[in-house]
């Protein structure tokens, strides 16, 4: 198991960002696990401009397979009175593997508040539950999981998980690189458990400027709003161990067979 604080630790700074070289136990299959490439974004972003305002939404591609060592740069592409906008790229040998645009706004002052955001459906686990953790050479050996007893659709997860290394990280670069940890929901639907699918996009939006939980769990869900013709789009959602919504989520995941 590689921290991800040891791989920022480790990383040759550049200016613009830095570059290191992701570890076999971060990989799932030709690529890196999609969630800590876009940690490594976001925290390239964060460098680059430490007087940031908090973290509100973030577009990632999923652009190409990412391996062995990676060079991660930020741009700020426009920084106003309340906003600023910038992109991460993340590249290999193999050429360009991610771009991510992250959205940091201040809060503002408003007549308008208003939440309808669903609670957590799910206790998190008891201190003696049984919890699954990954094998070594594969990204989710990062994790630790535990499913709770409750009714699911044919295309839908809910998983309560988190980092087993977790120390030294911004609280969002956490958020990020365990918010796409789940399988894609059309996983479920397909008649042989090793049709690959893979992650095409993610758009992420936060519900909270500064998210905290208990022991490091996190409860993800993701659940397929339809799977046809090689494509399926997913609806996402995060809440803490407290049930309070955190994030919500999208992705449009590619199905190769």
């Amino acid at each position: 198991m590689t921290p991800i604080a040891d791989l920022l630790a480790g990383a040759e700074r550049t200016g613009t960002g830095f570059r290191t070289r992701l570890s076999a136990d971060w990989m799932q299959g030709r690529t890196a696990y999609g969630g800590l490439s876009a940690a490594l974004a976001l925290q390239a972003a964060l460098e680059l401009e430490p007087d940031l305002p908090p973290l509100r939404s973030a577009q990632v591609a999923f652009i190409g397979p990412l391996a062995g060592e990676v060079s991660v740069t930020a741009t700020r592409l426009r920084r106003g009175r309340n906003a600023a906008f910038l992109q991460a790229d993340v590249t290999s040998d193999a050429g360009l593997g991610l771009r991510a645009t992250f959205v940091f706004m201040a809060e503002l002052a408003s007549a308008i508040e208003h939440d309808e955001a669903s609670r957590a459906p799910a206790p998190p686990p008891r201190t003696d539950a049984e919890l699954y953790t990954g094998p070594d050479d594969f990204f989710i050996g990062n994790f630790n999981f535990f499913d709770p007893k409750t009714s699911l659709g044919p295309a839908e997860w809910l998983r309560w998980a988190r980092l087993r290394a977790r120390d030294g990280l911004h609280p969002m670069v956490e958020l990020i690189a365990i918010g796409d940890a789940l399988p894609p929901a059309a996983f479920k639907l397909a008649p042989e458990r090793g049709t690959p699918l893979s992650s095409l996009n993610w758009q992420i939006n936060f519900l909270t400027d500064a998210p905290e939980t208990s022991d490091g769990w996190w409860l993800l869900t993701t659940r397929a709003e339809a799977a046809r013709h090689g494509y399926s789009s997913q609806r996402m959602a995060i809440w803490n161990a407290a049930g309070e919504p955190v994030a919500e989520a999208m992705q449009g995941v590619a199905i190769f067979g």
